[in-house]
């Protein structure tokens, strides 16, 4: 063994009470150096050959110096690097020495709110899992390929892994291993192979390229003529899918960059090109199989029952496809892209067939045309897409008289207040988000993000005396339309974020408030009724109001991804509306944080990475957790005897 850059020589090494030492010989009595375990910070596993010998780890000390070992055969090397690793992972990481580890060590970082003190951390890196033990804290696996972000700030002295609910910054101590940790991070997190399950995925297991491509479809393609059908400029779309290989997760798709053709090109020969399909090898011949059922019925359950065989990201990514193309030929009278010719395209496509099989295309043609029966399809969720489409549409038709010659909406936003010295005029591509346009107002006045600021953009209505923060992913064109002349986007702080961030992680909430109805009345949309005390549940999927706590049988039921919220009293919209009431400000903005929390996960933007790490506040002595009746019945034990249920009941958090 010997430092990098030079040749191995062979030593006689031992470890012993936890110093590692490496001799001249087993004759040697002085060692020619010396590692404690408490200087040791990491271990690195390496690939075959990578040193120019197949059995290698590397350790890193405390004083940023590099030692490289090789064995001469896998037992021995397996055996060092389990006993090394022993020896300096601390008892309360002791779960990482079970994992076949590619690198494991110690490094300082800091997450969640606790941005002023940096914390031990104790990481493993296994495959594209990075696990993770800092102080006080049970472990957790951090999925490397479906983060949001991943970049090194700070002069290359912070790593930033950046995912749903979490940010978490990786600080830098010593030059070697923090390098080395950076560049297995960064290669863990890009895509692994072909198949789709070694492809950066979003958080809901599809592959990034996958939905990078419908959403610019969708944005700018929904109404051009031959869409799929049209082939793009070969060149550009071998880039394309290149780039996407080596890091989808920083490709964005651009109008006027990147030509629709092309992207609808690069998507298909994705899906083309998939190792083992999109069906899989192994159940693409019963899917076509499938065809030949002549009772649609019993045709609709087999498709049912080969779905839910298909691995968790095939199904997903089958769900998104066909979700894209069911919307395709929604407007075919635009685009003349109908069913049937949808289905000859991404037939053989994605059945990796050569196209004399016309099974392949009526497989693809049942799927998109029984799409809502075969994937039990919410149609309100549906049919408020389609109605964003069309708002994309009819936002695109306006490009002609209200743009620049890129095809861009020009539209005026607000910087913090709404006056005219606070105008700006930003150019709005279909893809732009809320985030997006925040980062790029903020950018554009030189305007730092402290810590803990937490910008977003606002759908303000100043008459009414209402607004609705975006969440960071809502599109701004469809906005923009839907709004009309009577709304602003306002780009502000939320000045409540520190009172609403511990609730951002809860997904339930109970409790009275105060509910009004304004119904038509007698047709003419005239407001009527007063407020009334009312008993709610919030929960993931619904919220349900109740005459009193003891109640049995909801009085209303919505689904609570339909629901738009705002903040604020909206006295012209059109009935019927509800609104909902609390006795204090605070009381609100827990349940405002729920419903956010509930719709669209975090209001977070990438102008803020501060994301609340997983604890809870202590706002409660009732169980928040369990059925219905067991939450109702706490609250009618409560009202009866409080101290009683405080006495018998676990705080939250």
């Amino acid at each position: 063994c010997d430092q990098v850059g030079k040749d191995f020589s062979r030593r006689w090494c031992t470890l012993n009470d936890g110093t590692f030492s490496y001799y001249e010989s087993d004759k040697n009595a002085i060692p020619n150096g010396t590692l404690k375990d408490s200087d040791i910070v990491c271990l690195a596993v390496d690939a075959p050959d990578k040193h120019g010998f197949e059995f290698t780890f590397e350790l890193y000390s405390e004083s940023d110096r590099l030692y490289l070992f090789g064995t001469d055969d896998p037992d021995s090397h397996k055996e060092w690097v389990k006993c090394i690793a022993k020896s300096f992972i601390p008892a309360s990481a002791e779960p990482l020495l079970r994992l076949s580890f590619e690198r494991i060590g110690r490094l300082k970082c800091k997450d969640g709110l606790n941005l002023q003190q940096s914390k031990v951390g104790w990481f493993a890196l296994t495959g594209s899992t990075l696990h993770v033990y800092l102080e006080k804290n049970k472990g957790e696996e951090i999925h490397l390929r479906k983060l949001n972000e991943l970049s090194i700030q700070q002069d290359n002295e912070v790593l930033v892994l950046v995912e749903k609910g979490r940010t978490l910054y990786i600080e830098g101590e010593r030059k070697l291993d923090f390098a080395g940790w950076c560049a297995a991070i960064q290669a863990a997190a890009g895509s692994g192979g072909d198949t789709l399950s070694q492809q950066q995925l979003t958080e809901t297991d599809i592959p990034v390229i996958v939905l990078s491509c419908i959403d610019y479809i969708t944005q700018c393609g929904l109404t051009s003529e031959g869409i799929y059908r049209k082939s793009g400029v070969n060149s550009r779309v071998a880039a394309l899918c290149e780039r996407f290989r080596q890091d989808a997760r920083s490709l964005r798709l651009k109008e006027g960059e990147h030509q629709v053709d092309d992207v609808s090109n690069t998507l298909k020969r994705f899906f083309r090109d998939l190792e083992e399909g999109l069906f899989t090898t192994e159940n693409g011949s019963n899917w076509l199989g499938a065809t030949a059922i002549q009772d649609e019925n019993e045709k609709i359950s087999e498709y049912k029952v080969l779905l839910d065989r298909l691995p968790r990201v095939n199904k997903a990514t089958l769900q998104a496809l066909i979700n894209h193309l069911y919307c395709v030929q929604r407007f075919a009278d635009l685009n003349q892209m109908n069913l049937h010719n949808l289905a000859i395209v991404f037939g053989p496509t994605l059945f990796q067939t050569d196209g004399k099989d016309y099974t392949a295309g009526r497989a693809i043609e049942d799927l998109i045309q029984h799409y809502i029966l075969i994937f039990e399809v919410d149609e309100q969720q549906l049919n408020k897409q389609l109605e964003e489409i069309k708002a994309i549409i009819k936002m695109r038709e306006k490009l002609n008289t209200k743009t620049e010659g890129d095809g861009h909406f020009i539209c005026t936003v607000y910087l913090e207040e709404l006056k005219a010295t606070a105008e700006q005029h930003v150019k709005i591509p279909g893809s732009m988000t809320a985030a997006e346009l925040a980062y790029e107002v903020l950018d554009r006045r030189n305007i730092p993000v402290k810590e803990k600021d937490y910008w977003s953009c606002w759908e303000v209505c100043e008459k009414e005396e209402i607004e609705r923060p975006l969440h960071y992913q809502e599109r701004v064109l469809p906005i923009l339309h839907s709004v009309g002349n009577e709304s602003l986007l306002l780009i502000k702080k939320q000045p409540a974020m520190d009172a609403m961030i511990t609730y951002l992680v809860d997904v339930s909430k109970h409790g009275m408030m105060k509910f009004r109805e304004e119904r038509a009345f007698l047709g003419l949309g005239l407001p009527t009724g007063n407020f009334h005390d009312r008993f709610f549940i919030l929960n993931s999927t619904s919220l349900r109001m109740y005459k009193d706590v003891r109640s049995n049988k909801p009085e209303r039921d919505w689904g609570v991804k339909n629901l738009k919220i705002y903040l604020g009293i909206k006295k012209k919209l059109r009935p019927p509306t509800w609104y909902l009431c609390c006795e204090t400000q605070t009381e609100m903005r827990e349940w405002y944080a729920t419903f956010l929390s509930i719709q669209d996960g975090l209001q977070q933007s990438r102008v803020s990475r501060v994301l609340p790490d997983t604890r809870h506040g202590n706002v409660s002595l009732i169980p928040l957790r369990g059925s219905e009746n067991e939450m109702r019945n706490s609250v009618a034990a409560f009202s009866q005897d409080a101290l009683a249920v405080s006495q018998s009941a676990n705080h939250w958090g």
